[in-house]
């Protein structure tokens, strides 16, 4: 046990040594293990965090919910819009159809949305989003509150006036959630009461709802004040526990088709959006980008390798007369490959620790101007010191092998 531990100081101090002596060509060599270790970490900390945020900000949409809408939500180059904005738009008839007859359905809820000019005194927010909601909205979102309390099952029943508003509209026409219950909201002539604040949410990256900056209405007021026909409605439909969104959107797409009389021939004039789809697609793309990091570092790990061998080469070259020493003292073969490997891996950990001060300083930067942090999980970390280790040994191995094979009365001769 004490000869291991005085091989792997002996290691540790000469590694040290040689960046003390040889400082520009050590750094020089590094450098290269340096950046790819940066490269690595950088990216897989950045994309992971971001891939983080769009899949929170993709569970907004609700879990296991299907979204019933004359648009496909797929996007894509070959978008065939010219086909979808003929079709009819969900009505809140359709909605309670589907709630009577999918029996795969937990909640279910109809949305519509507007934007509007909104004021309190003379404080104005232009472009705040009103939506009109039915009673299983929130049991699909799960709405926070900050200050206040949500809608009651009184005011959707009764379609009152009551609102629940988002954090940056409190904020900007009242100073606060706090400051805003109770009060009156203005929108094109007609006033709200505020019954509640929700709690910030943060900006999406993905769209969606805009809750941070929304008035929350009932449906049954909304569409006493605006046509629900022109304000983008769509039906939410979240599964039962245990129930697939594949299955669930399977029963819509049933009921959807019975409810409008289609022909068994006809096309479906209607969607059945998947959330679930939306994750594994954002999955895919991360992989991708995940994948053109490795790359990237992988040319500079490979640059790094040969830097880090051309420094043992070199050590083995200066050091040939120690080594001999050693061996004629009864240094064993496997004694001094131990030692020149170690050195190797001691020398790639040094860099790759440049690296992840480099990681941790960027993080700290993209964290202060993004709207969301920037973690370096400590799974991350462990592979980078996992690499350079690898690295440092794959680097070593021959430079070693030539120490551990030289013959010592040579060696000791040589100058």
């Amino acid at each position: 046990m004490f000869k291991l531990f005085g091989i792997l100081w002996n290691s540790f101090r000469m590694a040290v040594q040689e960046l003390r002596v040889n400082k520009l060509r050590t750094f020089l060599s590094l450098f290269g293990i340096t950046i790819g270790i940066f490269c690595i970490i950088g990216v897989l900390a950045t994309v992971d965090s971001l891939e983080r945020k769009v899949q929170n900000d993709i569970k907004a949409f609700g879990n296991n919910t299907i979204y019933i809408d004359k648009w496909s939500y797929a996007g894509g180059p070959d978008y065939p819009w010219w086909k979808y904005v003929k079709r009819p738009v969900p009505k809140i008839e359709e909605m309670r159809f589907v709630k009577a007859k999918c029996d795969l359905a937990a909640n279910t809820s109809f949305f519509s949305s507007t934007n509007v000019n909104a004021s309190y005194k003379d404080n104005i927010l232009s472009n705040v989003s009103l939506y009109g909601i039915t009673e299983d909205f929130n049991n699909i979102q799960t709405l926070e509150i900050a200050a206040g309390r949500y809608l009651n099952e009184s005011e959707f029943t009764r379609g009152t006036t009551s609102t629940v508003i988002g954090s940056l509209v409190a904020d900007e026409l009242y100073g606060g959630p706090q400051k805003a219950v109770g009060k009156q909201i203005t929108y094109n002539g007609k006033h709200l009461n505020i019954v509640g604040v929700i709690k910030k949410q943060g900006q999406s990256f993905i769209g969606g709802f805009n809750f941070d900056e929304c008035l929350i209405t009932t449906y049954r007021y909304f569409s006493g004040v605006f046509n629900p026909d022109i304000a983008s409605p769509f039906i939410m439909v979240q599964g039962k526990t245990g129930v697939s969104s594949a299955a669930l959107a399977e029963e819509l797409r049933g009921v959807m088709r019975q409810l409008r009389r289609l022909s068994p021939s006809a096309e479906d004039n209607f969607s059945c959006n998947d959330v679930a789809q939306f994750s594994e697609v954002v999955g895919g793309f991360f992989g991708k980008v995940t994948a053109g990091g490795w790359a990237i570092a992988g040319l500079s790990l490979i640059v790094g390798a040969f830097g880090v061998a051309n420094i043992m080469f070199v050590t083995v070259r200066e050091r040939t007369s120690q080594i001999g020493l050693k061996k004629a003292l009864g240094a064993k073969r496997r004694t001094i490959l131990t030692e020149f490997l170690l050195e190797s891996a001691f020398l790639c950990i040094l860099g790759g620790l440049f690296g992840l001060i480099l990681v941790w300083l960027l993080a700290m930067g993209l964290t202060a101007v993004l709207p969301f942090p920037i973690f370096i999980a400590p799974n991350i970390v462990f592979l980078a010191l996992s690499i350079c280790i690898i690295l440092g040994i794959v680097s070593g191995i021959i430079p070693a092998s030539i120490a551990a094979k030289m013959d010592p009365v040579v060696a000791i001769r040589t100058k």
